[in-house]
């Protein structure tokens, strides 16, 4: 009697954890933009993207202020923009607000590959320079 009761349970906790495993199966393989078969696209293209940005980025109002700032994100398999990073800035909160614009941003056309929709990372200079 012992057997079988301890059979049993062991066959629940095979399927328990087989059960799991099928779950699991998410891809959340991050792409490189360059490598993949259909890029990722702004709605309207990266001209509209540039326009979008240059529209809602805030330059601080110091003088003189000149230069790049990097950013990487990842485009997510619905278009969303994710893990935002400030690789270089110019100080003086520049990177902040490059963070707060792409926060802003509507969702792209995803990148796909074999006919399936993936996230790919997206890197992007931006240029500022103080009108006073």
């Amino acid at each position: 009697m012992k057997n079988i009761l301890f059979l049993a349970i062991a066959l629940f906790a095979i399927q328990t954890v087989s059960a799991q495993e099928t779950t699991i199966s998410s891809d959340s393989t991050v792409y490189n933009t360059a490598g993949i078969e259909i890029k990722p696209e702004f709605p309207g293209g990266y001209e509209e993207f540039y326009k979008f940005i240059g529209n809602n980025y805030k330059t601080p109002n110091v003088g003189g202020l000149k230069g790049k700032i990097y950013v990487t994100f990842v485009i997510e398999k619905d278009g969303s923009i994710n893990e935002i990073r400030v690789l270089r800035d110019i100080g003086y909160g520049t990177g902040k607000e490059a963070i707060r614009v792409l926060k802003l941003c509507p969702n792209w056309i995803p990148g796909e590959q074999d006919g399936r929709k993936v996230r790919c990372t997206f890197s992007l200079p931006i240029s500022i320079q103080s009108s006073r």
